[in-house]
């Protein structure tokens, strides 16, 4: 472990040299890569010198003990040891933590995609309550949730909703939503109060920047239409709505939120966009995905990963076999619990990775 940390912190100081190069300076490109680098690495090489630090004092403490104090000395040189001891483990603990590879896209905003899947209008409805869970969530993170295309049914659910969630580790938390969920609950449609099941599907992709993929012009169909309501009907006599089709890819994106022709084409590429990259990263590291499917948070998007049942308000992630007697305050939004539990997890098995490697 110390040899890595050693060479992260040597890559540290060597940004800091190369940050202060009158090449690198000119270069927009580099300066912001390198400087990216440093700031993910920044957290690692304070823990590590205050590490060493520790381990210096407590040395020194140590040979202290061993001079000819009285007893009062002696006994207060115990108690920093002991409490060096202490900050030792605690360091170790954080730095092991630290050197777990971080994925890349943790800091990134969030486009998520929410479907009704089996049921009918209670999916479309169970779509619109996964909807507003995250919306909340997202107000209790202070991120921004902003609708890019929806389709709404007459009973107040969504077909489809596609929204950004914009705020600083919004991915590295709702990764983790990516997945079939499933409701038990009787619908409001339901007149003999019978439980039905449904379903509807997340999808959670980072949003990207222009120099992560390169789109060109050519290789996207556009095409225009009028905008549509709750069950079809039209509700904008103007071609407002955008379609864009991705020939190499054949990844089709729509919305027709706005008003503006123009603003429902920015809101479409920013989805086209996120959709192709999570497509070129997925099959560039196929093989890497293959090990990873013992880590939460990662599998397909079609596999049921959570059970938010009703009637015993219990909510169950079925990945870690975590059932939750708080359906009633996560379905507002706190989601907290469930989340945390996931990133141990994934951090033990990374850790468990991290162990095999060595």
């Amino acid at each position: 472990m110390f040899e890595r940390l050693q060479v992260v912190e040597d890559r540290y100081d060597h940004l800091n040299e190369l940050l202060s190069d009158p090449d690198v300076v000119s270069d927009i490109t580099k300066l912001r890569d390198y400087s990216k680098e440093q700031s993910g690495l920044q957290d690692t090489v304070d823990a590590y010198r205050e590490y060493k630090n520790v381990l210096a004092e407590h040395e020194s403490a140590k040979s202290l003990y061993e001079e000819p104090l009285d007893d009062d000395m002696k006994e207060l040189v115990k108690l920093e040891i002991s409490e060096l001891n202490g900050k030792i483990e605690a360091l170790e603990a954080q730095l092991t933590l630290l050197l777990i590879p971080k994925d890349p896209n943790d800091e990134r905003n969030v486009i998520m995609e929410i479907r009704g899947a089996v049921g009918g209008d209670e999916a479309a409805l169970f779509a619109g309550s996964l909807f507003r869970m995250y919306s909340r969530f997202a107000e209790m993170n202070n991120w921004k949730v902003e609708v890019l295309d929806s389709s709404p049914t007459e009973l107040g659910g969504y077909k489809e909703i596609i929204c950004l969630i914009n705020g600083k580790g919004a991915y590295s938390k709702l990764k983790y939503e990516n997945g079939a969920h499933r409701v038990q609950r009787v619908p409001e449609t339901e007149s003999s109060g019978r439980t039905h099941t449904s379903t509807a599907t997340v999808a959670v992709l980072p949003e990207t920047e222009d120099v992560d993929i390169e789109i060109h012009e050519k290789d996207i169909r556009t095409d225009t239409f009028a905008s549509s309501g709750p069950g079809g009907q039209s509700v904008n006599t103007t071609m407002s709505a955008v379609r864009l089709f991705h020939i190499p890819t054949g990844i089709t994106v729509s919305c027709q939120d706005e008003k503006s022709q123009i603003k429902n084409k920015e809101k479409a590429m920013k989805v086209l966009r996120a959709r192709i990259y999570d497509k070129f990263t997925r099959e560039a590291q196929a093989e890497y995905d293959e090990k990873r499917k013992s880590a939460v948070g990662t599998g397909d998007r079609s596999e049921r990963i959570r059970t938010y049942h009703f009637p015993q308000n219990r909510v169950t992630d079925h990945r870690i076999g975590l059932s939750i007697q708080k359906l009633d305050q996560i379905i507002e939004g706190k989601l907290d619990e469930i989340i945390d539990a996931l990133i141990i997890e994934e951090q033990a098995v990374r850790l468990e990775s991290l162990d095999t490697n060595d």
